[in-house]
């Protein structure tokens, strides 16, 4: 498996030919409270062919309309249950919502929404393959439900937030320390990166390098991977690892249940 920080929380894991996208964010300017830290590493037009897009929530900085409008129109794009009139706002053509806790197949791996906490509907992914196992948790604060995450699904890679603003709008770096330990990942990348409040009221001292500063001082061994816009990473795990972490049942692909049908079925360890 490879994971490719494009910028933010956009990232791109590749895997045995499938190629998936979380939190489309191509934009340079920003917001008018946020600014862009530094441009993506790939444009929109530069990501080629995607099996499916993982949207943890509707937010600005998380959903690019002129990336979904380019999109081809047979690439699922799930969301949070519940989200998709905002989702064709925000230019989706067709979401698939997924309730929490909740699987289906695209292509070669099996996609669980899980449970989230932001300001706005949200999820977090998982998403299992035969080489890894990998959660992105979009943006979200630490809370108890990651205990029960680390529990159901054996966790390589967790790209998550660990450092927030004044305001605080994600866990920062404490909260990840816990996320950690709930999680009990493997490795963490850090993302949510790309934006800061232009108020420098607003920022905090926080950053990446604070967070594993904390996390070393705990009994964890966690590792932590820092990646540059652009830059990614091979995940390795053992040879002999598989989908047998998902449980036991019928996982349904895109294929069977249709977009727009609400029949999924749920899975985990346990």
């Amino acid at each position: 498996m490879r994971i490719t920080k494009i910028g933010h929380s956009t990232v791109l894991i590749e895997t045995g030919g499938t190629r998936l996208l979380t939190d489309p964010y191509f934009g340079t300017f920003g917001h008018i409270a946020y600014a862009r830290v530094s441009p993506p590493a790939l444009a929109r037009d530069e990501i080629g062919r995607l099996d499916g897009v993982l949207v943890s929530h509707g937010h600005w900085d998380h959903t690019d309309r002129r990336f979904f409008r380019g999109l081809e129109p047979d690439t699922p794009v799930l969301v949070p249950s519940r989200t998709s009139v905002v989702m064709r706002i925000k230019g989706v053509r067709s979401p698939v919502p997924v309730e929490t806790w909740k699987s289906l197949r695209v292509a070669d791996a099996v996609i669980t929404a899980v449970p989230a906490s932001h300001l706005a509907r949200t999820v977090g992914w998982v998403v299992q393959t035969r080489d890894a196992c990998v959660y992105f948790a979009g943006d979200t604060y630490h809370r108890p439900f990651m205990t029960e995450i680390g529990r159901r699904f054996q966790i390589d890679v967790a790209l998550m937030p660990v450092s927030t603003y004044r305001i605080p709008l994600t866990m920062g770096e404490k909260g990840a320390v816990k996320a950690a330990r709930d999680l009990r990942a493997g490795t963490v990348i850090p993302i949510h990166l790309g934006v800061q409040p232009r108020s420098p009221l607003l920022r905090t001292s926080q950053s990446p390098e604070g967070f594993e500063r904390r996390l070393r001082k705990t009994d964890l061994r966690t590792e932590v991977v820092h990646l540059a816009d652009g830059e990614a990473w091979k995940v390795s795990t053992p040879d002999d690892a598989s989908l047998t972490t998902v449980g036991e049942g019928f996982i349904p692909s895109l294929h069977q249940i249709g977009h727009n049908d609400s029949v999924w079925r749920e899975h985990g360890r346990g």
